[in-house]
């Protein structure tokens, strides 16, 4: 019986631990956007794979909008398939930091 609360115990432990929020940092994130400035950090510049398409600026974008288009990337939830590559690389911390960093960006 001690087992299995002990059992129980361990396991409401790893439920907590996994339940935190991650919280983005943009100092890591600025090591982790190498990938990103080459399209996103040029105005005006437009990717040709797969087809012809205007690449956003996202400095300054909302964090939780960066978030939330990263993970849909991630889960195939939007449909580019160089962003939906990138986005599978990244951890949810990638992408917490990655968003912090163009967040605070003006």
């Amino acid at each position: 019986m001690k087992k299995l609360f002990a059992l129980l115990a361990l396991a409401g432990v790893a439920n907590i631990a996994t339940a935190a929020e991650i919280v983005g940092d943009a100092k890591a994130g600025a090591n982790k956007v190498s990938m990103c400035i080459g399209c996103h950090a040029i105005p005006g510049y437009k990717a040709t794979f797969p087809e012809v398409y205007q690449v956003p600026m996202i400095g300054g974008q909302p964090e939780k909008y960066i978030t939330s288009a990263l993970n849909a990337y991630k889960k195939g939830e939007r449909n580019h398939p160089s962003m939906r590559g990138i986005a599978k690389s990244m951890s949810d911390q990638d992408i917490a930091d990655v968003a912090a960093y163009y967040a605070q960006q003006k």
